[in-house]
């Protein structure tokens, strides 16, 4: 089957946020839509060595959107996914959390796989995610990078609860809340908290249709950790809201469970959504723990 690429197309006051080098490299990426209606959006040369970025939960390909431009100038193919039920991709035809989404991202990787030497790298949600399919699929990648994943069964006392938006009558009083809930959970530092990254939210949380998630919280990525016969490297933010004062923990079972682990880096300052609140630290914690492989 012969996939069919278009343009990618950005939201105007989206664009207007962005430096214009990272919206021109943006805009000469491509959109393939796959089976399931499954989006995928690619940048590079096909025969690089590829990233494939899964995002994290209620967001899209655009939690990248920082480290994109970075990953190609280095050389790298680039795929980032709208993962079912997120962004425009369509949900899975079966189930409502990480679980289902394993089948329908192994079947697309069969069509969009050019190589084997590739990275899956996945955010939060995208990282546990990444895990399960790994796990299911070992052959499937040569390389996992798990950024602030969760799914250790661990809980973090002074973690802020969030706040509803969906019945707030105003869109004054849904920004409030979407304020509310990037500080609590996102972003350590009040002043990453741009116009940008209140556009990004926005944009993501009203296409979630998998709003019922609960497997983050349960312990399925001791189970799935290891199944992987990868080589392994783990990035939080110093600050990240999931684990507070926990992450010590977390590190310990990532290494009790984890047999392929390579390295495992924390960036200091930063919260969970550490690769847009710091770009070019990331960028530089990323290259380090590669460079041990």
């Amino acid at each position: 089957m012969t996939l069919q690429a278009e343009p990618i197309q950005l939201d105007d006051q989206l664009k207007s946020l962005l430096s214009a080098d990272v919206a021109q490299l943006l805009a000469l990426g491509e959109r393939y839509t796959l089976p399931g209606r499954m989006i995928w959006h690619a940048w590079g040369p096909e025969n690089a060595r590829t990233f494939v970025l899964l995002h994290g939960g209620s967001g899209s390909w655009t939690h990248w959107i920082q480290n994109i431009a970075p990953l190609v100038a280095d050389g790298y193919r680039v795929l980032a996914i709208d993962l079912p039920g997120f962004g425009d991709s369509d949900p899975p035809a079966k189930g409502g959390d990480a679980d289902a989404l394993v089948e329908p991202l192994h079947a697309a990787w069969q069509q969009m796989r050019r190589h084997d030497n590739n990275i899956f790298m996945g955010f939060s949600f995208g990282g546990m995610t990444a895990a399960m399919w790994l796990a299911a699929y070992p052959q499937d990648a040569q390389a996992l990078v798990m950024v602030g994943a969760p799914g250790f069964g661990l809980a973090s006392p002074k973690r802020i609860p969030l706040k509803g938006w969906r019945h707030l009558a105003t869109e004054a009083l849904q920004a409030q809340a979407h304020r509310h809930n990037l500080l609590g959970l996102m972003l350590h530092d009040e002043a990453n908290l741009d116009p940008l990254a209140m556009r990004l939210h926005i944009l993501n949380v009203v296409r979630d249709r998998m709003t019922r998630r609960r497997l983050s919280s349960t312990p399925v990525l001791v189970q799935a950790m290891p199944k992987i016969k990868c080589p392994v490297h783990v990035i939080y933010g110093e600050f990240d809201a999931f684990y507070l004062d926990r992450l010590p923990e977390v590190e310990r079972m990532f290494k009790q469970v984890t047999p392929q682990l390579v390295a495992w880096q924390l960036v200091p300052g930063m919260g969970h959504w550490v690769q847009y609140e710091n770009p070019a630290a990331f960028q530089r914690a990323l290259k380090h723990t590669l460079s041990l492989v």
